[in-house]
C-alpha cells in the first residue's frame, strides 16, 4: 500500500492520521500525531475463528514507551515490562467503545495495540490512542461496523476545551474521556469537582460534536483505501436451533427471572441450560450443534424476557420498581485495630472498607512520561472469587479491579482535605465481600465511611450509585441501582457520585447505539435521586467525620523551614536526621519546598523532634536571650554553643557586673548559661554578654 495520510482539525488542532509506510504486513496499522505527540497503533486477527468460543477474544494494549519522552525506565533492568496502572486504565478506555461494534458471530481473536512513539508534553496521548486503534482496524479487513472517534472535555473558566493541553488539564474542574459513533455516545468517563448534571450533559454534547467529525473523516477514509471486510467466517447461530431452544426454554426462564434471590435464580437457569442440553446435544455421538451456542441462545432469551417484564409490567427480577434502591445497611470501626473501617452493604453486594493513615514513606509512588511523583491518597479495589460464589486466580489485580480501584479513588479525591490541614497518606482499600451488581459504588460508599470512621477530615460526604437502561424501539426505561443480571443483559452500564449539589465521577458503558441526550438527561436525574436516597442513609449512621482519631494511628505535625536550611537538618550523608530519629524515635520527611513532616506514635516525640529541628534551623536574633552551654575557655573570654553549632564570644568583660581576673574561677566546660545576642558582625561572629542577663 502506498503512504496515505488524512487530517482532521479539533479545536483548531490539526490531527493527522497515516497509513502505508510503517508495519505494512499488520491487518491495519496508523500512525496518530497530533502536534509532536505520536502513537502508532496496530490491528491484527487470527486466521480462523475460535471454534468453542461464545464472545469476541479482543485483547487491546497500549504502552507508553520512555523513550517517547527523552527518558529511560528507572530501575536495574532499563526496559519497559509490565504494564504500569495508567496504561492498564487507557487500554480500557480504548477496549470499552470498540467491544460493542464488531459484527455479531466474529471469533476470530483480535488483538489491537497502541505505542506511545513520541510525546510532547502538550497534547494528550489517550484520545488519541483510541482513534488510532478505530483507524487501524477501519482500514483493515477485521469487521467493525463504523468507525469511533474520541476526545478529551475540559471546563475551564466557564467553558467547555476540547483535547485540552496538559497544562490546561492541570487547571480544569473536569476530565472527561468521550468515545462514540458518528451517531451516538459509547463510552463515558469523567472525573470532576461538584459540577451539575446539566454542566456535563453540555460537556457530552460538545464533545460530541467533535467526535463526529472525526468519525466522518474515518468513514471517508475507508471508503478509499480500506480493505474488504471480513465477514465470511461470521459464526451465526441456526435459526432452527434458535427455535428448538426457545421451544424448550421460553416458559421456564421466565419463571426463573422472577426469582428474587440471586443464588437461586442462578441456579434455576443454570437448570434449565442444562437440560436444554441434554435435550438438543445428546441426540447422537457426535451433535449438530455446540454447547457454547445453546449458552448464547439461552442468554439472549433471558435478555428479551426481562425487558418484556420490566418494559411491560415495570417489575425487575428481584421484585424492585425501576427507581427503587435495595436495603441498605453500614457499620463503622468494625475492624478494632485499624485506623477507619466500615461494612457497607447494598443488597446482596458488601463492601469491606479500611482505611490506614501514615507518614510520608507511606506514599504510593509513580513513574511515567510526565516525571517522578507520589500520591498521598490511593485506593486499592480487591474482588476476590468467593464474593460470587466461585473458586479462581488469587494474585496480582486484574484490569477490572484496577479499574474500578482508579474510579472510586478519584471520586474521592474532590472531597479529601488539603495536605496542610491534614498532613497524612491516606490508603484505602475496599475488599467486596458479596456481590450482585456495583461493587465499585459500593466500595466508593463504604471508603468514604472508612474515612470517616478514621478521623479524616473531608470536605462533604459522598455516595455513588449505578444505573442501567433497556431500551426498545420508542421506548425505554432507566434502572436504578441495578443487580448483576441487568448489568449482564442490559443496554447500559451507568456509575455516577456525587452528593446533593454535584457530582465528582460518572463512567458509562453503553452496548449499543441509539441512546439520545434526552436518555442521558432522564438517567442522570432518576442517578442523582439514588444517590441522595443512599447518601441520607449513611448520613444517618455517620453525620460527619470523627473528632478523634483512632488510639493506633500515627500522630503527624508539619513545620515549616526555610529551604536553605535543609541541608542543615539532614547533615553530611544524612548523619543529622538520623541521629534526630535515633534520639526521639519519629519518622521525619523533608520536601523541597522545606516542610517537614513529623509522624510518631505519641505528641511528646513530636515535641523533642520539633525543638531539635528548630534549634538547628532557627536564625541568631540580635537581642534575644539564650540557654547556652559553655564549649572552651580563653584567657578572653567563654565561648558559648547557644544553638546546635552556633558558638558566640562572651568577652569576659561581659560575664558579670563586677571584675573578674580568671574566668576558670566561675565557668567550666559544659556549664550553662544565660546569655544575650549583643551583636552579629559582617563576618558571622556573635557578641554574647552574661552581665546583660542579670539583675543589678
Amino acid at each position: 500500500m502506498a503512504r496515505e495520510t488524512m487530517s482532521v482539525f479539533i479545536n483548531g488542532e490539526e490531527i493527522i492520521f497515516e497509513t502505508g509506510k510503517i508495519a505494512c504486513q499488520a491487518g491495519g496499522a496508523v500512525i496518530v500525531r497530533s502536534g509532536e505527540t505520536i502513537i502508532f497503533c496496530t490491528a491484527c486477527a487470527a486466521p480462523h475463528p475460535d471454534p468453542t468460543a461464545d464472545f469476541l477474544p479482543l485483547r487491546v494494549d497500549y504502552q507508553e514507551k520512555f523513550s517517547s519522552a527523552g527518558k529511560t525506565v528507572s530501575g536495574f533492568i532499563k526496559r519497559e515490562g509490565r504494564p504500569a496502572e495508567r496504561e492498564i486504565l487507557i487500554s480500557r478506555l480504548i477496549d470499552r467503545p470498540l467491544r460493542p461494534l464488531f459484527e455479531k458471530g466474529y471469533y476470530n481473536e483480535v488483538q489491537v495495540l497502541s505505542y506511545v512513539w513520541s510525546y510532547d508534553g502538550v497534547h494528550s496521548p489517550d484520545p488519541l490512542a483510541i482513534c488510532g486503534a478505530s483507524a487501524a482496524l477501519v482500514i483493515s479487513d477485521i469487521p467493525l461496523i463504523k468507525p469511533v472517534g474520541a476526545v478529551r472535555v475540559g471546563y475551564l473558566n466557564g467553558e467547555y476545551i476540547i483535547n485540552p493541553t496538559i497544562e490546561q488539564q492541570h487547571e480544569s474542574i473536569l476530565d472527561l474521556m468521550l468515545a462514540g459513533t458518528e451517531d451516538a455516545v459509547l463510552m463515558i468517563e469523567g472525573f470532576c469537582d461538584f459540577l451539575t448534571e446539566d454542566q456535563v450533559l453540555g460537556a457530552i454534547a460538545t464533545g460530541h460534536a467533535s467526535i463526529k467529525t472525526i468519525c466522518q473523516a474515518l468513514k471517508q477514509w475507508q471508503e478509499k483505501l480500506g480493505k474488504p471486510k471480513n465477514r465470511g467466517q461470521l459464526h451465526l447461530i441456526p435459526s432452527e436451533l434458535y427455535a428448538h431452544v426457545e421451544e424448550i426454554a421460553n416458559p421456564l426462564i421466565e419463571k426463573a427471572l422472577r426469582i428474587g434471590d440471586k443464588k437461586k435464580r442462578e441456579e434455576e437457569l443454570e437448570k434449565i441450560n442444562k437440560s436444554v442440553q441434554t435435550a438438543l446435544l445428546t441426540e447422537s455421538l457426535e451433535p449438530k450443534y455446540a454447547e457454547h451456542e445453546v449458552n448464547r441462545i439461552i442468554k439472549d432469551i433471558s435478555s428479551q424476557k426481562m425487558r418484556q417484564m420490566i418494559l411491560n409490567e415495570n417489575i425487575r427480577s428481584d421484585g424492585r420498581g425501576p427507581t427503587d434502591i435495595r436495603p441498605i445497611d453500614i457499620e463503622l470501626g468494625i475492624l478494632p485495630r485499624a485506623h477507619g473501617s466500615s461494612l457497607f452493604t447494598r443488597g446482596e453486594t458488601q463492601v469491606l472498607a479500611v482505611c490506614t493513615l501514615g507518614g510520608q514513606g507511606m506514599a504510593q509512588r509513580y513513574e511515567n512520561l510526565e516525571g517522578e511523583g507520589s500520591q498521598r491518597f490511593y485506593l486499592q479495589y480487591f474482588f476476590p472469587p468467593f464474593s460470587v460464589g466461585e473458586v479462581g486466580r488469587i494474585g496480582a489485580p486484574g484490569r477490572r479491579e484496577i479499574g474500578h480501584g482508579k474510579l472510586a479513588e478519584r471520586a474521592l479525591l474532590a472531597i479529601l482535605p488539603s495536605k496542610e490541614e491534614f498532613p497524612y497518606i491516606i490508603r484505602v482499600e475496599g475488599t467486596t465481600t458479596e456481590s450482585n451488581g456495583s461493587s465499585s459504588m459500593a466500595c466508593t460508599c463504604g471508603v468514604c465511611e472508612a474515612l470517616k470512621n478514621a478521623g479524616v477530615p473531608i470536605k462533604r460526604p459522598i455516595s455513588g450509585i449505578a444505573m442501567g437502561l433497556l431500551l426498545d424501539k420508542d421506548r425505554f426505561v432507566i434502572l436504578s441501582d441495578i443487580s448483576g443480571i441487568e448489568d449482564h443483559l442490559g443496554d447500559m452500564d451507568f456509575k455516577i457520585t456525587g452528593d446533593h449539589e454535584g457530582i465528582t465521577a460518572f463512567q458509562m458503558d453503553i452496548k449499543i447505539e441509539g441512546i439520545t441526550l434526552e436518555i442521558m438527561r432522564v438517567a442522570f436525574q432518576q442517578a442523582k435521586a439514588g444517590r441522595i436516597h443512599i447518601l441520607n442513609k449513611m448520613l444517618e449512621v455517620a453525620p460527619t467525620y470523627n473528632a478523634q482519631m483512632s488510639r493506633y494511628a500515627p500522630r503527624i505535625e508539619t513545620l515549616q523551614i526555610k529551604p536553605s536550611k535543609i541541608a542543615v537538618v539532614i547533615g553530611p550523608g544524612g548523619k543529622q536526621i538520623r541521629a534526630i530519629i535515633e534520639q526521639t524515635g519519629v519518622q521525619i520527611d523533608i520536601n523541597n519546598d522545606g516542610i517537614v513532616s513529623i509522624a510518631a506514635g505519641d505528641l511528646e516525640s513530636i515535641e523533642k523532634a520539633k525543638a531539635i529541628i528548630y534549634s538547628l534551623t532557627a536564625d541568631i536574633e540580635i537581642g534575644r536571650t539564650y540557654l547556652g552551654k559553655a564549649t572552651s575557655i580563653a584567657p578572653f573570654g567563654v565561648f558559648i554553643e547557644i544553638l546546635p553549632g552556633k558558638e558566640g564570644l562572651c568577652h569576659i568583660s561581659e560575664f558579670d557586673n563586677s571584675r573578674i581576673a580568671n574566668l576558670a574561677d566561675f565557668v567550666n566546660i559544659g556549664d550553662t548559661l544565660n546569655v544575650k545576642v549583643l551583636d552579629i558582625n559582617e563576618r558571622g561572629q556573635i557578641k554574647l554578654s552574661r552581665k546583660a542577663t542579670l539583675i543589678s
